[in-house]
């Protein structure tokens, strides 16, 4: 598991391998989910990531309480994927969480079938993400907001979710 970064970018969060170790029978059925394919859902799936955690409320209570100056939401400074240091293992499995639920299994579900594997699989993916995503924003734990490259104890901004309710 590992970032796919140079020195002032990160890409992705995850790598092909990352995926296939996941669900390694999915790409031996489906021959036209190769390499660059998925590599290229896993940097739209960071980036979709990234955004998913700049609009969160806990991203903008954090910063306000760092002192940044912000005036309303639309302020709020992007997420420095570089600064992530902690739980980077988290990390990838969430971006290829979101990978599979978003895209790579959605190419290939039967939706006109109830009972279509895949279809199933999207479900327990998004919900694999869901509650990975809340234990990282809980946590708050894994962002170096200061850059010295150490994450410590008065940089933690633990944080909480509100559950939404499914019908």
């Amino acid at each position: 598991m590992a970032f796919i970064e140079d020195t002032n970018t990160v890409y992705s969060f995850a790598d092909y391998s990352d995926v296939t170790n996941k669900d390694s029978r999915l790409f031996a059925e489906n021959e036209g989910l190769d390499q660059s394919v998925v590599e290229d859902t896993l940097v739209r799936s960071t980036e979709s990531i990234l955004n998913q955690l700049r609009s969160s409320s806990w991203w903008f209570d954090y910063n306000q309480r760092r002192g940044v100056k912000m005036q309303n939401r639309i302020d709020t400074p992007a997420v420095d994927p570089k600064r992530i240091l902690n739980r980077r293992n988290d990390f990838t499995d969430l971006c290829v969480f979101h990978a599979l639920h978003e895209s790579i299994l959605p190419k290939v579900a039967d939706f006109g079938s109830e009972d279509d594997a895949e279809r199933q699989k999207i479900g327990f993916y998004q919900q694999k993400y869901d509650n990975l995503l809340s234990q990282l924003i809980t946590a708050g734990d894994w962002y170096d907001f200061d850059g010295d490259e150490v994450v410590s104890s008065d940089e933690f901004q633990q944080g909480y979710i509100n559950p939404r309710r499914i019908r």
